[in-house]
């Protein structure tokens, strides 16, 4: 009776199977031990005991691990300590991992068949040849649930509880009717895999498709995508939406004092302001030009404008605009006044004509 329910037990077990999932896992052989207690079954006549584990697997999907494993024990006889009884033996089990992703510690299935041997001493007083031993073995089969989980880059760990079915009836110093022995196994363990996971080299990237914003057809450096006004003409100041802008650089407030080449703060200010224009519009290039108002001679007003221009044209330069970018500096002395006075002073001291220009070159 007791085999047929054992039997029928792990024909449940095996019926939860199920196609494992395509997914990579970890392939490699590893190496198994654990420790545990062993509660004996009643009717052998032993008591409880310690027992240790070793073994060797591999995933086989996964899902599914399979393990040989060795195990030994050696309780004490509860009619006579001093008699020896130890017992030892292989399995072959598998197990079904419940695997999620993203949690650590994972729960599974265990179904095992093996092999474990007794061997006994008891007691045939008044024989001289007492004790007697007895050495034989049988079929085992095995059922349990287990949890397992990192504990490391290198290990794992594993809780198993297990019931082991041992088909040896022929225990001497138990009970001597019945089939089989049923032992409960609860054990801690580590599993450590051999050798370095292989990595599978990715796959290479596909060639990038280029899109619009990689692409500017007419060259008017704005991508396609920020280009609101594709076909823009060459030469033609853009701006970042890509559409012509018309560029005005108003420098009437850096005017000079009386007879004067140096910045005033006022004028360094504008000049700021012009530096940033410049360097938002790299393709826009400017005349730099200096004026001066009619007191004076010809000549020396001639020197002084170029004085002024230079004065400007070293604060853009540096600042950050290339040189390439301008023309000049170049003086117009007091021939292109913006207000008319006279010719004497003090009526001819015009700040308005004391000024320097950038003019926008086409």
């Amino acid at each position: 009776m007791k085999i047929r329910l054992l039997s029928t037990a792990l024909l449940a077990g095996l019926a939860f199977s199920q196609a494992a999932a395509a997914q990579d896992y970890d392939d490699r052989w590893y190496i198994t031990g654990a420790t545990g207690f062993n509660i004996q079954d009643n009717d052998r006549g032993t008591r409880n005991a310690p027992f240790v584990a070793a073994g060797l697997g591999r995933f086989l999907s996964p899902n599914w691990s399979l393990d040989g494993e060795l195990n030994y024990q050696n309780p004490n006889l509860d009619a006579n300590q001093n008699l020896n009884w130890s017992q030892y033996g292989i399995s072959l089990d598998l197990r079904r991992h419940f695997i999620q992703e993203g949690r650590n510690w994972n729960p599974y299935m265990l179904m095992g068949m093996g092999y474990q041997r007794a061997e006994e001493e008891y007691d045939v007083f008044p024989n001289p040849n007492s004790p007697g031993e007895r050495e034989d073995g049988g079929l085992a089969a095995k059922l349990g649930l287990g949890v397992m989980g990192d504990v490391g880059s290198r290990a794992k760990m594993r809780a198993e509880l297990a019931y082991r079915a041992d088909f040896d009836g022929q225990n001497v110093n138990g009970d001597t009717d019945t089939d089989w022995f049923g032992d409960v196994l609860a054990s801690v363990g580590v599993v450590i895999p051999l050798g370095e996971r292989a990595v599978e080299a990715p796959a290479p990237a596909p060639a990038p498709v280029p899109s619009c914003a990689d692409l500017d057809d007419d060259g008017d450096g704005v991508n396609n995508c920020d280009d609101k006004c594709p076909g823009s003409q060459a030469g033609q100041t853009i701006g970042p939406d890509g559409c012509p802008v018309p560029v005005t650089i108003d420098l009437k407030g850096v005017n000079f004092d009386f007879d004067k080449s140096t910045l005033r703060p006022d004028a360094v200010a504008i000049l700021s302001e012009a530096t940033e224009i410049l360097k938002r519009y790299p393709e826009l290039r400017v005349e730099v030009a200096g004026h001066t108002d009619l007191c004076g001679s010809d000549a020396y007003n001639q020197k002084l404008s170029e004085r002024r221009a230079t004065a400007v044209y070293d604060y853009l330069t540096s600042n950050g605009i290339d040189a390439s970018r301008m023309v000049g500096p170049i003086g117009y002395g007091e021939s292109r006044p913006l207000e008319a006075t006279a010719q004497t002073s003090p009526g001819c001291r015009s700040e308005v004509n004391r000024r320097t220009e950038l003019n926008v070159q086409n």
